[in-house]
């Protein structure tokens, strides 16, 4: 079982999202488990504030080391102490730590594939101006991006990264689903009817599709995806 840790101060935001469809069939079947860690509960100090303005100054707040990290250690204890079995002897596997970042390693499709071999996987997400650039350092986490924007936190990276690794999951997604990733996919896919009408006119499914010859299907799709 693939074990995602989340360092987030807003889980609400998309647990939602990562416990419905396949990705809470595949939690409810075992296959993948997902774990929120709010730094706000490990907080020390009177007030228990996560946030500082930044040091040389620049607009919003920053969040503080220490209660990411020790967010981050209790999901570290968690997933260390789970031995893992392999070939007759106990092995510890290090989790992989992610760190979001928009000058950090592009997230694709062979990085989930990498990381879909892990064991646990920590993903730590900033708000505000970011985290305290001594975080990933000590925890040593590779800086990861989504693409070449800037959102208002990690939340949403790391649903992606969890939706994308979680497919190349053995038993995460189902046997007909299985059987599609190996076939050649299409940007164009189509559906009943045939023919569709829309405010007068016709729109026809491509002739090839509805042939039954799944050379010349998948020589057109293809061509598409050049």
């Amino acid at each position: 079982m693939l074990h995602f840790h989340i360092i987030t101060l807003f889980p609400e935001s998309i647990k939602p999202y990562l416990t419905s469809s396949i990705l809470g069939r595949a939690m409810e079947d075992k296959k993948i488990k997902i774990s929120f860690y709010d730094p706000k509960k490990f907080a020390v100090g009177k007030h228990k504030r996560v946030d500082q303005r930044p040091y040389g100054g620049g607009p919003g707040m920053v969040l503080e080391p220490n209660a990411v990290l020790r967010a981050s250690e209790s999901a570290l204890k968690k997933a260390l102490g789970k031995r893992q079995k392999a070939k007759g002897k106990i092995q510890n596997q290090k989790p992989e730590t992610i760190f979001f970042s928009t000058d950090g390693a592009q997230f694709d499709e062979a990085m989930a594939k990498k990381l879909a071999r892990k064991k646990n996987i920590l993903l730590i997400t900033g708000r505000y101006e970011g985290v305290d650039a001594r975080v990933p350092k000590i925890l040593k986490a590779k800086a990861v991006s989504v693409g070449p924007y800037v959102l208002t936190g990690g939340e949403l990276p790391a649903a992606t990264v969890i939706d994308a690794v979680a497919r190349f999951v053995p038993g995460v997604l189902g046997k007909a689903e299985s059987l599609e990733r190996s076939r050649v996919s299409s940007p164009e896919v189509y559906t009943r009817p045939e023919v569709l009408v829309w405010k007068g006119k016709k729109y026809r499914v491509p002739k090839v599709l509805l042939s039954g010859h799944q050379a010349k299907i998948n020589e057109w799709k293809q061509k598409l995806r050049k």
